[in-house]
Order: C-alpha cells, then structure tokens, then sequence
C-alpha cells in the first residue's frame, strides 16, 4: 500500500509516517518510481507506536516495542527490552502520582484552613 492509504488505514497523516520512518520505527519498501510501499505488518507496526505515543512514551523508548513485533512476537511488550522501558516507564508514573498526592494534600489542608476561618 502506498503513505497515503497507510496513513489513512492508521488513523494519521502522511507526514507522521514520514516522521516514524526518520526515526527508523518503520520501513517501507521503494518501488520502480520511488514511492514508499508498506506492508501490512507496518500497519501494525503504526498501530503500536500510536498506542505507545499516547500512553507518554518517547520515539526512543518505543524502539524496542517495534523490534519486538519485527522479531515476530504477537506484541511489543513481551520482549525484556521491552519489559524494561515498561519498568521504567511504570516508575515514572509512579513518581508523578506521588507528586500529585503531595499536591493533592496541600490543596485539601488549604481549603480546610480556609472552612475553618470563615466559619463562625
């Protein structure tokens, strides 16, 4: 299939799979006049870095995840490359709910103090 039909079969533009294909997440094919065909494996592989991308995950951190599919796993997550950057990844979050609660906290006491004054 050609950028257009891909992108259009993924849920995005053109210019995003020129964008993955920069960064080596995918690869096309060339035919006689320099078009880029896609397989329907990259379909796939389009699929994944979109779900990834938007779970927060860096073009770097994905790399793994497609090389995994590209190894012929049924998923990019069950490879221990993958594993790994999911670990982190999990860390990460785990920290930004940390700093949220912390947050949290201090707004709720706030707001108490504030009940507590204008109470009679």
């Amino acid at each position: 299939m050609l950028i257009g039909e891909l992108a259009e079969r993924a849920g995005t533009s053109p210019r995003t799979l020129r964008y993955y294909e920069e960064h080596g997440l995918i690869h096309p094919s060339r035919d006689a006049n320099g078009y880029r065909q896609y397989d329907d494996g990259e379909l796939r592989v389009v699929h994944e870095i979109r779900a990834l991308l938007a779970d927060g995950f860096g073009v770097d951190d994905i790399k793994p995840f497609v090389a995994c599919l590209r190894a012929g796993n049924s998923a990019g997550h069950v490879c221990p490359d993958s594993a790994a950057v999911l670990r982190r990844r999990l860390a990460e979050v785990d920290g930004y709910l940390d700093q949220l609660t912390a947050v949290r906290h201090r707004l709720q006491t706030q707001l108490e103090e504030i009940k507590c004054q204008m109470t009679p």
